[in-house]
């Protein structure tokens, strides 16, 4: 039966229904011209004859279309307009937002200069990587259902208060349990704590903007690859940055160390200040029309809504707005002075709203519903956690590993043989930013056309869907034939750090550094495309937030272990200690080298459990 109202319901559309209503005795404003223009066209043509009035019809609809062209193409530049901009500051926040990678530069002076043990060192670190990677579905959660602006806003704040907090908590010197008058430890663990949950907000933001506003385009692969490798690029020029510009002078004029205080300083300010201009830089375009309401679409199809309680007759979502508002004195006061037809316009209005916002949050809870339930996604975590854990604590022990392979015959003052700490953290940051471009655009071009696990597409369309059909003439590679070799190329890395080569012929140090820099870079560039293509973008920061907190409990984990060993050989002399609780020999990294190693052998494993389960339920990744 039909609506009581002339609002021609998806339920109820009945053919024998006309569907427009006879509009001749209805005012012309110039509002509905849209609207009203079938409605002009046939009145021209009944009036085409009648002494000049069908050709002042002509012109007038003729005008209509043009300015119904001239505002679709104005509206589409600056839709392109926003698009691109967003992507642009998208690159800038992430060439920021990746600070943390630089902490090598500065860990070995926490050591020596606040006198802090290698394992609260590490501490502090851990503390900074759980910061960054446990909040990250909350931050996800909130950037799909309200924008990334106001995630982009907070990360500035709290990158501003954790660095100055941290700068000041150094410049103090060391803590009185150290023998020092300075601030205590708990403060320098609070600020990388703010630290780290910047980093978070500020990436996300970033990489989910980049992903909805090119996640089902061709070229998404390089266009989510491109800020995940500036991402990693920002450790690079910021350790640059802090050894030839932040440094302690000597008394005989030359660079002495970094001057963490004068950096950590301008690292607030510069963080700050991308956050936010990017509360109003990051915008998503078109995120419900293109995304939402096709996807929801799709279930309708699919027949999955049916059971559900998203669907209402129009008459139920009409009492649910105007029932309980807080605004219903006010509108009632404002809709006497309204005629019927702006009041039902107004109704209309509000209905769509609520209805589109059901309709959102409807379908990204049922999303997270479905990607938790998925055994898959499991897979593909704990094979996430297993390469990224390692390579945290790799990045974070830099500075502390350099010294451990210095022969202790070596001349005092001279540069280590193993290479600077600035040198490895560039290293990193460019082999890093290699493999994300590499494998994002490489995938891009060889990938097989992708078909998403959701919307689910029914058995037996699957093999008649054009996305799963691989073209005969076209040479085609899945996106995991591209991280699991890059997988094994980061363990050869931890390999050749934990045979006697490294120790022998520490130059060495540079090519582990180098391979785990590619492998790292791989995974975390390959992870988020792979979960956009598998599951969609319409829930992507909430579903890579999921995976995303793997790296902290990796980092956490694989943090003590290096600690515990290291402070262990130092405690029993291995190999002789050197001065400031510093360490050297095998012992100090060794057994933490192995682990690692075997760790990446076994995510090699269980991302090859994902992948056979996405073949038989016929997902193309």
């Amino acid at each position: 039966m039909p609506s009581p109202n002339n609002a021609i319901d998806k339920r109820d559309f009945d053919a024998n229904r006309p569907l427009l209503q006879d509009i001749d005795a209805e005012p012309d404003t110039g509002d509905r011209r849209h609207d009203l223009a079938p409605a002009r066209l046939r009145a021209g043509s009944r009036s085409s004859g009648d002494d000049g009035i069908g050709m002042r019809s002509d012109d007038g609809l003729l005008s209509d279309v043009v300015d119904e062209i001239v505002e679709r193409d104005r509206r589409m530049m600056h839709v392109e307009v926003v698009r691109v901009g967003s992507f642009a500051w998208g690159v800038v926040t992430c060439l920021g937002a990746g600070s943390i990678t630089a902490f090598s530069l500065y860990g070995h002076l926490l050591l020596t200069r606040l006198h802090y043990s290698q394992l609260q060192v590490n501490a502090v670190s851990i503390a900074a990587e759980i910061a960054m990677y446990l909040p990250v579905p909350l931050f996800g959660y909130l950037c799909d259902r309200y924008s990334p602006s106001p995630l982009s806003l907070f990360s500035g704040i709290v990158f501003g208060f954790g660095y100055l907090l941290a700068g000041y908590a150094y410049k103090s010197g060391p803590p009185v349990e150290a023998g020092g008058s300075g601030w205590p430890f708990w403060v320098m663990i609070v600020a990388f704590i703010a630290i780290g949950m910047g980093t978070s907000c500020m990436y996300l933001a970033a990489v989910a903007t980049c992903a909805k506003n090119f996640g089902r385009g061709k070229h998404k692969g390089i266009m989510l690859a491109v800020p995940i490798a500036a991402f990693g690029l920002s450790g690079m020029w910021q350790s640059q940055v802090g050894t030839y510009l932040f440094y302690e002078k000597l008394d005989d004029g030359t660079h002495g160390d970094l001057d963490v205080f004068r950096y950590f300083v301008f690292l607030a300010l510069l963080l700050l200040g991308i956050g936010i201009v990017g509360t109003f830089a990051l915008q998503i375009v078109e995120e419900d029309d293109q995304y939402i309401d096709e996807t929801v679409e799709e279930l309708e199809r699919s027949g999955l809504l049916e059971e559900s309680d998203f669907f209402r007759p129009r008459g139920e979502i009409r009492a649910a707005v105007e029932y309980g508002t807080f605004s219903d004195a006010f509108d009632e006061e404002q809709s006497q002075a309204l005629s019927d037809e702006e009041r039902e316009q107004r109704q209309l209005e509000k209905e769509r709203e609520e209805e589109e916002r059901r309709k959102k949050n409807w379908l990204l809870n049922y999303e997270t519903r479905v990607f938790l339930k998925d055994q898959t996604m499991w897979w593909l975590a704990a094979g996430f956690f297993l390469v990224t854990g390692p390579g945290e604590s790799y990045i974070n022990n830099l500075g502390t590993i350099i010294p451990t392979l210095t022969p202790q015959s070596y001349p005092a003052g001279a540069s280590p043989p193993a290479g600077s700490p600035s040198t490895h953290v560039t290293t990193i940051a460019l082999t890093s930013t290699i493999a994300r471009l590499l494998t994002g655009s490489l995938s891009d071009f060889f990938a097989p056309p992708a078909t998403h696990l959701f919307p689910p597409i029914p058995e037996a369309a699957r093999h008649r869907h054009p996305a799963s059909a691989t073209q005969s003439n076209t040479l085609t590679f899945s996106r995991m034939t591209f991280l699991l070799p890059s997988a094994l190329l980061l363990s050869l890395g931890y390999l050749l750090l934990a045979s006697p080569l490294s120790l022998s012929h520490p130059g060495l140090f540079n090519l582990t550094t180098a391979l785990i820099g590619f492998g790292y870079g791989s995974a975390f560039s390959l992870a988020p495309i792979i979960i956009s293509v598998v599951w969609g973008v319409e829930n992507f920061a909430t579903n890579w937030g999921i995976v995303a907190m793997m790296p902290a409990v990796g980092a956490a984990l694989w943090g003590v272990v290096y600690s515990t060993a290291y402070q262990s050989a130092v405690d029993h002399g291995a190999g002789g200690g050197l001065p400031d609780g510093q360490c050297h020999g095998w012992r100090c990294y060794g057994f933490w080298a192995v682990g690692c190693t075997v760790s990446v052998w076994v995510a090699v494993g269980a991302w090859l459990v994902a992948w056979r389960g996405w073949k038989r339920r016929g997902v193309v990744v």
